[in-house]
Formats: structure tokens, C-alpha cells, sequence
């Protein structure tokens, strides 16, 4: 058994991205689709005493032409900096800080990539790295891919070997599961459920933030609230 995800980039994801990482073989990441505005993909929400902000990536954008995410490009080069001061601003009092910072701020000072999908990825490896997930990665790009929308995901899974693909509940309402179905490829759904709360600051509760809250606040415990072991 072979399991996939083929899923986009996104800006320092939430726990439950590197959770579905983490649970298959072969991580494909789908950068040959359009950028969207107001999306995960340059951006993600942190935790505040004023509430939640968003941490957004400045991009260049060209109106309404079709713009890959692979060909996005970042507008400012000081970015990164703003946003560590930004995270270290508000996290300096989580319980693991500290412990935390030893490994992120590098990875921040170090982030000077001029495309979103390599700073997406930047972090997107260390983190995982950080968590021990060890799944293989793949670029859409390294495949020939279909027109249809669907036909693509089962080409890439049938290229890779892949006998399970797996993907997030949302994508039950446009994705045509029988294409899967004629290739022997089961196709299984993420359940995002269940997730223990931990000791996270400025109440009330959100699980819908980026991993990185979870890790500033339980540090080498993050594992415990994740699926994955």
C-alpha cells in the first residue's frame, strides 16, 4: 500500500496540514494551480491579545491573468523579518518560546527566496523536519498533467504508484471519485476532529491557526496533539 496527498502550498499551515503530511508516503505539492487572493496559500492567523491577525506575505499580482502558485513571486524582501518580529512580539511569553525560537528564527533570517511555493516549502520542511515526519516530496510540476481536474490527481497518483489518495473533507463536493475507482485507487477523506486543546495564550480557544502556535506553546510536546505519533 502506497498512500498519497496532492494538495497546494501553503504559508506556515495549520496542525492539521502537517497531520495529513504525515500520515502518507508521498507528499505532492500542486503548485500548477491558479493563485487565489485571500487564501491560505501567502498567509496564515496567528493568536494576539487583541484577537487573531493574519501574518500575510506580500505578492505580486497581474489583475485577472491566470497566475500559477509556482510562479507567484514575493513583492518585498524584508518580509520575514517583519514577521518574526510580528511572531516574537506575541509569543515571548509562551511556555516554550524560547526552546522554539532556537530553530525558527534561522529559519526566518534565512527565508530569502523570490517565489512563494519556495517559501512556502522553506518552511513547510523545516517544520516537518522538526516534527520528525520524514514523507517523501514531490512537485506537480515534474508530471505531465491532465485537463480535467480530477483525471490530473489520478494521473499524478498513478505515476507515483499510489494505491490510496487521500485528500480534505471539502473536496467530497467537486472531486469525482469514480476516476479513482477505475484505477484501483481508493480515495479516503481527512476527519479534522477530535483535536486536544493545549495551554494556548489569549483565550478563547482556536484550533484554525498556524502550527507554530502549537509549537511556541507545548515546544517537544507538540506531538502529543497531533493524529499522528
Amino acid at each position: 500500500m502506497k498512500k498519497a496527498i496532492i494538495t497546494q502550498s501553503n504559508y506556515i499551515p495549520w496542525k492539521g496540514y502537517f497531520d495529513s503530511i504525515g500520515q502518507v508516503d508521498v507528499f505532492v505539492v500542486y503548485d500548477d494551480m491558479q493563485y487565489t487572493k485571500r487564501d491560505w496559500r501567502n498567509r496564515n492567523l496567528i493568536k494576539t491579545p487583541q484577537g487573531l491577525k493574519w501574518l500575510t506575505i506580500p505578492v505580486e499580482v497581474k489583475g485577472k491573468y491566470f497566475q500559477k502558485i509556482k510562479d507567484t513571486k514575493i513583492a518585498d524582501k524584508t518580509w520575514n523579518l517583519s514577521h518574526w518580529d510580528t511572531l516574537k512580539q506575541n509569543y515571548k511569553t509562551a511556555k516554550c518560546f524560547k526552546e522554539t525560537a532556537e530553530w525558527l528564527e534561522p529559519l526566518y533570517k534565512n527565508c530569502l527566496h523570490d517565489y512563494l511555493t519556495e517559501v512556502n516549502l522553506h518552511f513547510i520542511s523545516g517544520i516537518c523536519n522538526q516534527l520528525g515526519i520524514k514523507t517523501e516530496l514531490r512537485y506537480s510540476s515534474e508530471f505531465v498533467l491532465a485537463d480535467e481536474k480530477t483525471q490530473r490527481l489520478v494521473n499524478i497518483c498513478m505515476d507515483i504508484n499510489a494505491t490510496d489518495y487521500y485528500s480534505g473533507p471539502a473536496a467530497k463536493a467537486y472531486m469525482d471519485k469514480t476516476l479513482f475507482e477505475k484505477e484501483n485507487i481508493k480515495v479516503h477523506y481527512w476527519d479534522y476532529s477530535g483535536y486536544k486543546e493545549y495551554n494556548q495564550l489569549f483565550p478563547p480557544f482556536e484550533h484554525g491557526v498556524t502550527i507554530l502556535d502549537l509549537l511556541f506553546n507545548e515546544g517537544n510536546d507538540a506531538l502529543k496533539y497531533l493524529i499522528l505519533k
